[in-house]
Parts: structure tokens; sequence; C-alpha cells
């Protein structure tokens, strides 16, 4: 069995005058949370009034949805679009660290934590272009979103005499008793990408979870099994299968999202 501490070592340090991999565009708002009125729309409300934005986040966003907290968004790219923003972050509050700017009046110190799920795939090929992926040295191309059968995983790794390395990216959230935990929510859909990874190494190939925790209080990573037993049930049986699994986190902020240092597991 391939063992995975073999592999994972630390991303190289951000640099603090490095722009981030995954800068944010400018013109992106800050305003208080109002309310989640499906999966994909949440009301915020700003200086200059109410404002609804969308969001991808699929999950529960389990303790992030409270009344009045900062939320982070950016204008999207497409002018078109109904929504004109899109949800970054929610301001999670604590006493341990200063507040950004221009938050609303009353927030408390606290951190951003990164709602978007669509960081993490980005994340992973900018990374990767970076050389900031252990797991991922001496394989010289990505394919994004690439198919097996008739599935598909966020990425294909390749590389000359190498086997490859198919990665499935997921977005934590949630943080439990000092542990990064995913899912937020029941999930058929990450069962079913775990049982897919599991079939990949069974035919001699690489296979791995990249997990990327948006948010700075997660001392290790571990499968929410109060959430979804069946889920954590595979994730151990994906381990001892020979699934790579590597939980980074992620340095979330107004300017924009970088890579932080691997994450051991629980």
């Amino acid at each position: 069995m391939r063992q995975n501490q073999n592999r994972t070592g630390n991303a190289p340090p951000a640099d603090a005058d490095r722009p981030p991999l995954l800068p944010l565009p400018s013109g992106c708002v800050v305003g208080a949370f109002v309310q989640r009125r499906n999966r994909f729309s949440v009301e915020i409300r700003t200086a200059q009034g109410p404002l609804w934005i969308h969001s991808n986040n699929s999950g529960s966003m389990l303790g992030l949805t409270r009344p009045g907290a900062p939320v982070l968004a950016s204008p999207a790219a497409n002018p078109a679009r109904k929504l004109k923003y899109t949800q970054e972050g929610v301001w999670l509050a604590r006493t341990a660290c200063p507040p950004p700017p221009d938050l609303p009046p009353g927030a408390e110190d606290g951190f951003w934590v990164g709602v978007n799920t669509s960081v993490p795939n980005k994340m992973l090929e900018a990374a990767f272009k970076a050389g900031r992926l252990p797991f991922a040295i001496g394989y010289t191309q990505l394919t994004r979103e690439a198919r097996r059968g008739q599935s598909r995983l966020d990425g294909l790794f390749s590389g000359p005499g190498l086997p490859p390395l198919w990665v499935e990216c997921k977005n934590v959230t949630l943080v439990e008793d000092d542990a990064a935990c995913f899912p937020d929510a029941a999930s058929e859909r990450g069962r079913k990408h775990l049982r897919e990874l599991m079939d990949i190494v069974a035919h001699g190939q690489r296979a791995a979870m990249f997990y990327l925790v948006q948010r700075p209080d997660g001392r290790c990573f571990a499968p929410a099994d109060c959430i979804d037993p069946e889920y954590a049930a595979l994730y151990a049986a994906a381990r001892r299968s020979g699934v790579e699994i590597y939980p980074f986190r992620a340095l979330v902020g107004q300017n924009g999202v970088d890579l932080g240092e691997a994450l051991p597991l629980a």
C-alpha cells in the first residue's frame, strides 16, 4: 500500500510580499449577511442597500450563516449575469486577531472563511504551476475535469515515467474540536468520488483527495462522521486501499487566497 506520509511535506511558506496564488479582482464588496434564500443565492446588506449575490456552495455552511456576519463578495466576470456578485467568504467572529478594514459596524475580531467551492480546483492548478504541490513533484502536465469512463475527476497529473495521478478536490469550511472536517452535509457525490478513487488505485494508478481548508483554526483533518457516517467509513476504506489524502490550509484574505501548510490527518 502506498504510504501517504511519504509524499505530503509542506508547501513552501507563503511570502507576505508576494500576491496570493488566487487574487481576488478589484471591486469586491463587504456586506452583512441577511438570509440564504436557497443553495445559490444569499442576501447581504451593504452601505448602498440590500444586495442579492450568487453562492456556488451547495453544502450547509454550518455555523457560517449568522445574521449580521460580514460577507465578502467579488464582482462577476460576466456583466450580463443576473446576480452581479459571487460570495467568496464569511467573517467568523472571535477575539484572537484584528478585523480586516471596511467591516460593517459591530463586527468583532475573527477571520475569513472561504466558501467559494471553485477555489480548490483553481488552487490545485495554480499551486502546481507554482511548484507548491509536494505530492505532484515530477509531473509535468495537469488536465482539469479529466474523464474516466462515465466519471469526471477534478484533475489528472501526468509525467514521463510516472503513473497517472487522479485528484478530486473538496472545499472545507467546518471545524469541530480543532479538526477541519468534511463534509458539512451528507454528500452522495462525495461518496461516489471516494469509490472512484479506490477503483483507480485497484487498477494500479495513483489517486488522491485534495482538501482545501479555507479557515485558519483547524489543527488537523478528519471526516465528519457525525454528519455523514457513510462518507467517513468510505474515507477510512479509501485510506486503507492506498488513496492518498492531502489536506492543505488556505490563507484567505480580502486580497485573495494563498496556499498554506499541509495539515496532519487525525
